[in-house]
């Protein structure tokens, strides 16, 4: 790249140092393990919302848009945003203090929605849950990379990432009989018992209330996390710094950033409207469906993300250097048939069948997407740049995915009834472009990794 030489003369240099040695292999698991409890805590409270979308408009008297912006731009405006300044604080102050007070904030603001009354109530909690989640996955990214050898570090990014399946796996199963005790007849004197003060909540206001309670061992837990040595320096990078770095790698960064945030988007629509289309289109209840979806998500999910994570680290110890981009770019061609069969399907049991793979292969990226981040950046840009690529995904992806989904229903089709065509035309034109943006970004890529190298030795 011809800017390589302008960014790195600008530079200042730093005193070489020696490295210190990775932390023993058995503490660096522990520390992941202890940050997929806490990623799989945030995507319980987030995607447990999809299985209430039926009670929440019978109550409110909302349509599928003013729900859908509960469950997308509501939460992922502000938790995109929060993110910037949480991933600046990442490459500065303590990275388990940051992510134990974020997520103290996520749960309150969680038992706050459980007791909200109105839709502006709501609303506002909702909010909250995206500015305190928004301190996590910066940090634990960050974090990660400093515990692992880059060898081994997208098998571990993708355990931890699998907290994404896990958690939204729990939300759907854990949460399918949740949903049906707390609408049983017996559950009036259990709500009953629990005095005035929840007595006059709905039912699925409860269920958001009780969800928030695996914080308390969670934050005991992470207490016991020590902040691992940043390793490349510990040289604080002005904001300037990195744009400039990252300008310098605009090619890279904007496909690599676009192309996974519009999988994302598919991911996160189809997630949320997944149980609404199988109750609407098929006659699954929610409750019912999502015993059945929970499981998919849980086994389906979770060995996608790991065979990401597990092929990528093996390509790239036989030389493949562009490995993480490139298993991204190949997991999103083999998902997009079955993405497309699914909502097309004439019977629930063709639908269901079809969502095994079309879910192995949506989790594939989740663990190699921000490895490869990781990758591409000098280590004191890694909070940044991880913020930067969390801003993109989660803007795109989690916010505009359910939410666009819904309004192509109510404002294009104009027919609740036709959801799975609203499914159907957004994964075309969002998975397409995706598969476009990751495949031309592979030499753009392997360009990156060149300019990264040169830096560090200039500023070594």
């Amino acid at each position: 790249m011809s800017e390589t030489t302008n960014t790195a003369a600008s530079a200042e240099n730093v005193p070489k140092r020696a490295e210190a040695p990775y932390p023993p292999p058995a503490y660096a698991w522990y520390c992941v393990f202890i940050l997929l409890g806490v990623y799989m805590n945030s995507f319980l409270d987030r995607q447990i919302l999809a299985l209430l979308v039926g009670f929440i408009k019978k109550d409110l008297q909302l349509s599928d848009s003013a729900v859908g912006f509960l469950m997308g731009p509501a939460f992922a405006i502000f938790y995109t945003i929060g993110g910037l300044p949480l991933g600046i604080a990442a490459d500065r102050l303590s990275r388990r203090w940051l992510i134990g007070i974020g997520q103290a904030f996520w749960s309150v603001a969680s038992m706050a929605f459980g007791l909200g009354r109105n839709y502006m109530q709501l609303l506002s909690a909702r909010i909250g849950v995206g500015v305190g989640e928004a301190s996590l996955s910066p940090s634990a990214y960050s974090l990660v990379s400093d515990l692992f050898p880059p060898n081994k570090l997208a098998t571990a990014l993708a355990v931890y990432g699998t907290g994404i399946y896990f958690g939204t796996g729990a939300a759907f199963l854990g949460g399918a009989y949740f949903v049906q005790w707390v609408y049983s007849p017996g559950f009036a004197d259990v709500k009953a018992s629990f005095g005035p003060f929840f007595a006059d909540r709905a039912n699925w206001q409860l269920v958001f209330f009780f969800i928030a309670m695996p914080t308390i061992p969670l934050t005991l837990l992470l207490l016991t996390i020590k902040e691992p040595v940043r390793r490349g320096g510990h040289v604080t990078v002005p904001v300037k710094r990195f744009l400039a770095y990252a300008w310098d790698n605009r090619r890279t960064l904007v496909r690599h950033n676009v192309g996974f945030a519009l999988l994302s988007f598919c991911s996160y629509g189809a997630a949320a409207w997944t149980p609404t289309y199988m109750a609407r289109i098929h006659g699954w209840q929610p409750a019912e469906f999502g015993k059945l979806f929970g499981l998919v998500i849980l086994v389906a999910g979770v060995l996608g993300i790991w065979a990401g994570g597990r092929v990528a680290d093996l390509l790239h110890a036989r030389g493949v250097v562009d490995a993480k981009m490139r298993v991204g770019f190949y997991g999103a061609i083999c998902g997009l048939p079955f993405a497309l069969l699914v909502p097309l399907m004439p019977n629930p049991y063709l639908a269901y069948t079809l969502m095994w793979p079309s879910t192995f292969f949506t989790a594939v990226p989740w663990g190699i997407a921000p490895a490869a981040v990781q990758e591409l950046m000098p280590n004191r840009m890694r909070g940044q740049a991880s913020a930067l690529y969390l801003f993109t995904v989660n803007l795109i992806g989690l916010a505009l995915g359910p939410y666009l989904l819904a309004v192509v229903t109510d404002v294009i089709f104009r027919d609740e009834m036709k959801i799975h065509l609203s499914m159907v035309s957004t994964t075309i034109v969002a998975a397409g472009a995706a598969i476009a943006l990751l495949g031309t970004g592979l030499k753009h890529f392997r360009a990156s990794l060149q300019y990264r190298d040169q830096f560090n030795k200039t500023h070594s």
